[in-house]
């Protein structure tokens, strides 16, 4: 975030995961602010990549705040990840591998008690597929439901236009049936009008 200075920067050093806290106290914020306009019963995660692993975090970490989470190309494990984008932050897996241990979600899965759909393009060459299929398979050797949904073909985004819309409409499908939400009624649908 810029303007925020060097110190503010350096707040993630050896925790990135920690981030989420900050979602957390935005979200308390946002509540307090609009009380009568936010359902905090009704809150949910999505984000790509880095937000992708903070989505997962919040519903394995945070359950209490986030009732269902959308990780987009999660990076679940940073040892898997292939720049030294993660060693900015966590240092060298080598000689700072407890910290590495610390923000992997690999273990955090028997902790899902909350939805969760991962999507993952398998040709993404930024963030591997390996990031979230060792997630699902540690959440199966849970015995924890989640839906995981490939995108094949496609990389670190959905890049296809049609793709990317239907992949949307999938989105909000999978949260409103996480958080028990029903659509809202087209007053335009003609399947409504009275005759």
């Amino acid at each position: 975030m810029a303007g925020r200075g060097p110190a503010w920067d350096r707040l993630a050093k050896n925790d990135r995961a920690g981030t989420i806290d900050d979602q957390v106290e935005v979200l308390a914020a946002v509540a307090a602010m609009f009380p009568d306009d936010v359902d905090t019963s009704k809150v949910a995660i999505r984000g790509w990549s880095f937000g992708g692993y903070l989505a997962a975090l919040g519903v394995l970490r945070r359950p209490d705040i986030f009732g269902a989470a959308i990780a987009g190309a999660p990076t679940t494990d940073e040892r898997l990840y292939d720049t030294f984008y993660s060693e900015r932050y966590l240092g060298h897996p080598e000689t700072n591998s407890d910290v590495y241990d610390a923000h992997s979600l690999i273990p955090l899965a028997p902790n899902l008690s909350k939805p969760l759909m991962i999507i993952h393009g398998l040709a993404d060459d930024n963030v591997y597929v390996a990031h979230s299929l060792r997630l699902s398979s540690a959440l199966l050797a849970a015995g924890k439901p989640h839906e995981f949904l490939p995108l094949s073909g496609m990389t670190h985004m959905a890049n296809d236009e049609i793709v990317a819309e239907n992949l949307l409409l999938l989105q909000i499908d999978f949260l409103r049936r996480a958080l028990h939400i029903s659509p809202t009624p087209n007053p335009d649908d003609p399947s409504r009008q009275v005759p």
